[in-house]
């Protein structure tokens, strides 16, 4: 263990002033620090972590207690107190070399148990997003309100998932992912009770909103989990699992709600959630511990300062968070502040809200074209979805292959690390599908065609779905760093805003334009969205630099010591 008494191995006392340099190059500006000095390795690199308390900490804080493993489990830290002026010297808690407390040493069967219990609330929540689009007729007929109202049933949820990621972030950096997951689903599982015993529609929307925000926990939080369980070599797999689940549930929710509402009625949609939400919420309680490192540090820390009575067992969270004030305008302004001042954050998050929008435009469209069009009952227009649906499955079993290219990628560049540009090329590939598909399934859809035109028109649509959102949200990540959650904050926000709007709309758009030129409408939005990725793919590097908030490599090389460039 390395000495904590300020003196060097030949006894000499070391100066503060080389205190505080040694401690400089352990921040988060700097990364890529030297290990051997507390015989440490590391357990990934901390800057293609996202879910690092960054928010909540300090820009002098020492994120090597999350991201390495030490022979002794702690780290010693000198800091200079705010209270009194005087050196201070703390043992900052970390995992132990092969830590089995370690979520990252768990074996790969309970990994990848607990990456399928996430991956399927995942489901389970975009499912209750889209299975009540099977039947909105009863909803019109039991309370006497016009499509627009049914609707909103809709609109609220998808409004709460721009809203709850804002609150859920921040929460689950301060205590944890457990307790957000169980909370939260435990919430909106008792809420799915009124929406399905509603006496009137206000008491539905309200509902709907409340467990829109609700759910909108899991989908913040699982990218984070998985994170937290796989190295960065490991991950490629279930990342493509955890993609393929939010799409897969939107897809599969008509299908199942058109048979089950013409069988059983529209509570039973409501019924379904619940049943599912809470087959979701005993799993995770039960099954799956805390996975965030600073929460299990936090509680390892508390531990042995009950256990020894030495006050020097601290982690980075006891002695360098942010005010709270700072931290609630980083997690309520920034995101604000990535949106309108970004052209980055702008045009991405308005390529992901237009396919987001036209995810939701589909559970409108696809009634009007096969219900209103053909005459089909609720439950064969569900089967159409099965394209879409198989179309996301294949890209989420190419998605490896996509990272294997990627890796290919880095082992050609300087220093193993790529341009953020490089994570476009697939979405400059796929960026095509989209409008390909609308196209299909615009011209096809005449009713004196066959179905199996707009049917398959869902095919190029989800295969590119996948890969777009990826490499948008990679793309992000590498640009901003450790500013990433706030930009993806932002993504997520304007996104689910988008999408709550496009389904008020969309009947009118197919009824004013008909069915063939508003499918090429929005064809066209989305071959106009093409032109972004190859804009930031040859002038990314060039906005990168004249931006103030976007991750600069010479931020890393202006404090690393020297040498260790």
């Amino acid at each position: 263990m390395s000495s904590s008494s300020g003196e060097s191995a030949e006894g000499r006392e070391i100066p503060r002033a080389s205190l505080e340099k040694q401690d400089t190059h352990l921040t988060r500006s700097s990364t890529r620090r030297t290990l051997e000095r507390y015989e440490t390795r590391p357990t990934q690199d901390a800057a293609e972590v996202l879910d690092l308390p960054y928010e909540i900490l300090s820009d002098d804080a020492n994120m090597a207690e999350y991201t390495e493993e030490t022979v002794t489990g702690v780290i010693p830290k000198r800091t200079i107190s705010r209270l009194s002026g005087k050196l201070e010297e703390h043992e900052l808690v970390t995992f132990k070399i092969n830590d089995p407390e370690n979520p990252k040493n768990w074996s790969k069967p309970y990994k990848w148990w607990c990456t399928m219990v996430v991956a399927f609330t995942c489901f389970a929540v975009a499912f209750n997003s889209a299975v009540i689009t099977a039947d909105l007729e009863g909803v019109q007929e039991t309370f006497h309100v016009s499509n627009e109202v049914a609707l909103l049933t809709i609109t609220m949820f998808v409004i709460g998932f721009g809203v709850g990621p804002l609150a859920f972030a921040p929460a689950s950096e301060l205590w944890g992912r457990k307790p957000v997951y169980i909370i939260t689903i435990g919430i909106a599982v008792i809420f799915e009770i009124p929406c399905a015993v509603a006496k009137n529609i206000g008491t539905l929307l309200v509902c709907r909103l409340i467990d829109g925000i609700a759910f909108s926990a899991p989908m913040t939080l699982v990218g984070g989990t998985l994170a937290d369980l796989w190295k960065n070599e490991e991950r490629g797999v279930p990342m493509a699992v955890f993609s393929a689940a939010p799409f897969i549930g939107p897809a599969i929710g008509p299908l199942a709600g058109g048979f089950l509402g013409d069988a059983a009625g529209w509570r039973w949609l409501y019924w379904i959630q619940l049943i599912l939400s809470g087959i979701c919420w005993i799993v995770l309680t039960f099954t799956i511990p805390e996975t965030y490192a600073a929460a299990i540090l936090d509680k390892r820390a508390k531990k042995l300062r009950k256990e020894t009575g030495d006050q020097r067992y601290v982690t980075e969270k006891d002695i360098d968070a942010r005010p709270f004030g700072e931290q609630l305008r980083i997690f309520l302004f920034r995101p604000l502040q990535l949106l309108f001042l970004e052209p980055i954050v702008f045009l991405i998050s308005l390529y992901m809200s237009v396919l987001y929008g036209l995810l939701y435009m589909f559970f409108v469209a696809y009634p009007i074209v096969y219900a209103e069009g053909k005459g089909w009952s609720q439950g064969s227009t569900g089967l159409m979805f099965i394209p879409l649906a198989l179309g996301v499955i294949a890209s989420a079993a190419l998605s490896p292959l996509v990272n294997k290219h990627y890796l290919s990628i880095c082992a050609k560049a300087p220093g193993g690390k790529p341009p953020a540009e490089a994570r476009l090329i697939p979405m400059m590939f796929s960026c095509w599908l989209i409008p390909i598909g609308l196209f299909i399934f615009g011209w096809t859809s005449y009713p004196h065609l066959s179905y199996w035109g707009p049917m398959m028109g869902g095919f190029p649509v989800g295969f590119g779905f996948i890969f777009l959102y990826n490499s948008a949200n990679n793309y992000l990540v590498d640009t901003y760093q450790h500013q990433a959650a706030s930009a993806l904050a932002a993504k997520t926000c304007i996104r689910s805003f988008w999408g709550a709007s496009v389904v008020l709309f969309t009947e009118q758009m197919y009824s004013t334009l008909g069915y063939q030129w508003a499918s090429s409408l929005l064809a066209f939005i989305a071959l106009a969205c093409c032109l972004i990725p190859y804009v930031f793919y040859f002038k990314g590097a060039a906005i990168r630099k004249l931006s103030k908030f976007a991750f600069h490599e010479e931020d890393v090389a202006d404090t690393l010591p020297a040498g260790k460039v």
